[in-house]
């Protein structure tokens, strides 16, 4: 009986475990991205994570990432009549697609979003401008990113909005495809 019991138990242990590795969907790989990326959305240097919503790495998606400026901002010494330099933490967020074929490499982004400052700056000199801690941004970018992950790059125009002001920027990023 404790053989027939053992026989029963292990062929059911072989069933169900064979209909679960059925079920389960496939891994896609590429979906998401870290990368470097000088200008752009991060405004001076930032680094990112970019994840696809879809199963593919093509469609919606959206990115998130820290980075910093560094510069003379509105904080005048009058004792060595000069101005201080500060650090500013940024914080790009943007949703995204990606457009183009499912077997090429060569695609194309289009995204708009917002980048949060750690403290207000004048990064659009305009004259009568006052300081903003909040940017809108776009981005129209070339991508070349393997499908099933590995070493990826990006550039393209990345504008910063403000105060219904457009300032023409641009970006250039280097990361991984996972």
């Amino acid at each position: 009986m404790k053989k027939i019991s053992l026989a029963v138990l292990c062929f059911c242990s072989f069933v169900f475990n064979a209909a679960s590795q059925e079920t389960m969907p496939p891994k896609s790989s590429g979906q998401t991205s870290f990368y470097a990326e000088l200008g752009g959305p991060g405004i001076l240097f930032s680094a990112n994570i970019d994840r696809r919503f879809g199963p593919t790495h093509l469609g919606l998606g959206g990115r998130a990432g820290l980075g910093f400026i560094s510069g003379n901002f509105e904080d005048y010494d009058p004792i060595n009549y000069n101005y201080r330099q500060r650090s500013i933490i940024t914080v790009p967020v943007q949703l995204n697609y990606i457009f183009g074929k499912e077997s090429s490499v060569h695609t194309f982004e289009v995204g708009l979003g917002a980048t949060f400052l750690g403290r207000k700056v004048g990064i659009l000199d305009f004259p009568y401008d006052e300081p903003t801690q909040i940017f809108g941004t776009a981005s129209f970018m070339y991508r070349r990113q393997p499908k099933n992950g590995g070493f990826s790059w990006r550039g393209g125009i990345t504008p910063l909005i403000a105060r219904g002001y457009i300032q023409p920027f641009a970006g250039f990023s280097v990361g991984y495809n996972f």
